[in-house]
C-alpha cells in the first residue's frame, strides 16, 4: 500500500506495549488535501496510531511514510503539525507569548501569531496566562501552536473534546478551510456524529482499521443512516463471518452524542 504521493502511507504497522499487541499490522492510505476522521471507541489505538505517524512512537514492524519521507525524520519537522490530547503549552506564559515562543522554534514569521490567534478565536484571552484558561481554550491554544509554520499535514488528537457545540462547529469549519487550502488533516474523535464533517473516515476497533471509506460510501455499504449504526453493522458483520469478536456493548461503541472527555 506504500504510496509516497499520499499524505500518509502505512503498511503492516505493528506496535507492542509490553507483550500486548496495540496495533496489529495496519495498512492505510490518506490522500492529500482532505479532512480524514479517525474514529473509534476509547482505547482502540487511535492515539498510538497518531504517535506512529508523527514519529514519537516506537513501532515493532511495518513502514510509515509521511509526505514522502519516513515518519519522524528531520525533513518532516516543519511540515507536520501535531496536537496531543493533553495541552502542550507553558502555563507560566500568556497565550500570545506561548505562540511567539513556538513560532521561533518552527521558524514561523512573527505575523503568524496574530493569524493563528484569530483563526482559533483566542483574541479575547491573548494576554491571559495559559494557566488561567478553560479546558476548551487550552485545546484551542494547542491547535493554534500546531498551525504555526503552515504545516502540510495536521495530526489532531481529539481537538474538539470539552468544547461547546458552537466552538465545535467553528473548528470543523476551520478544518474544511484548511483542507481547501491544500492542508491534509487527520482528526481523531470518539464522537461519531463528527463523521459527517469528514471527507474520508478511518474506523478503528481493538487496534485494527475496520473501514476506510467516505461517509456516504460507509452508509451505503452498511445500509445504515448514521455513523454509529454503521460502526455497529461492521462489528456484527465481522462476528457473523466467523471473525473472533464479541457482542458489541455500550462500553465498546463510540457515542453518537457530542460529549467531552478523554479517550
Amino acid at each position: 500500500m506504500d504510496d509516497p504521493s499520499a499524505a500518509i502511507s502505512i503498511t503492516g504497522l505493528k506496535v507492542l506495549r509490553g507483550k500486548n499487541l496495540v496495533l496489529s499490522g495496519l495498512d492505510l492510505l490518506v490522500p492529500r488535501g482532505e479532512v480524514v476522521g479517525l474514529l473509534g471507541p476509547s482505547g482502540c489505538g487511535k492515539s498510538t496510531l497518531m504517535r506512529s505517524i508523527v514519529g514519537t512512537q516506537i513501532i515493532s514492524d511495518g513502514q510509515v511514510t509521511v509526505l514522502g519521507d519516513t515518519a519522524g525524520s528531520a525533513a518532516l519537522r516543519h511540515r507536520v503539525g501535531y496536537m496531543t490530547q493533553e495541552a502542550s503549552i507553558y502555563d507560566d506564559l500568556p497565550v500570545a507569548a506561548n505562540l511567539s515562543y513556538f513560532a521561533r522554534i518552527v521558524g514561523a514569521p512573527a505575523a503568524q501569531v496574530a493569524e493563528v490567534i484569530e483563526r482559533t478565536d483566542l483574541g479575547s484571552v491573548a494576554k491571559n496566562m495559559a494557566a488561567d484558561l478553560s479546558g476548551g481554550q487550552r485545546s484551542r491554544l494547542s491547535l493554534a501552536i500546531a498551525l504555526l509554520g503552515e504545516p502540510e499535514l495536521l495530526v489532531l488528537d481529539e481537538p474538539t473534546v470539552g468544547l461547546d457545540p458552537v466552538l465545535r462547529v467553528a473548528l470543523w469549519k476551520l478544518f474544511a478551510e484548511l483542507a481547501a487550502e491544500g492542508v491534509t488533516l487527520l482528526v481523531s474523535s470518539h464522537v461519531m456524529d463528527e463523521a459527517t464533517r469528514c471527507d474520508r473516515l478511518l474506523l478503528m476497533r481493538e487496534g485494527e482499521i475496520i473501514a476506510q471509506e467516505t461517509p456516504a460510501g460507509l452508509l451505503e455499504r452498511t445500509g445504515t443512516t448514521n455513523a454509529e449504526d454503521a460502526f455497529l453493522a461492521l462489528i456484527r458483520g465481522a462476528r457473523d463471518s466467523g471473525a473472533p469478536d464479541s457482542e458489541p456493548s455500550e462500553a465498546h461503541v463510540p457515542k453518537h452524542r457530542a460529549t467531552g472527555g478523554t479517550p
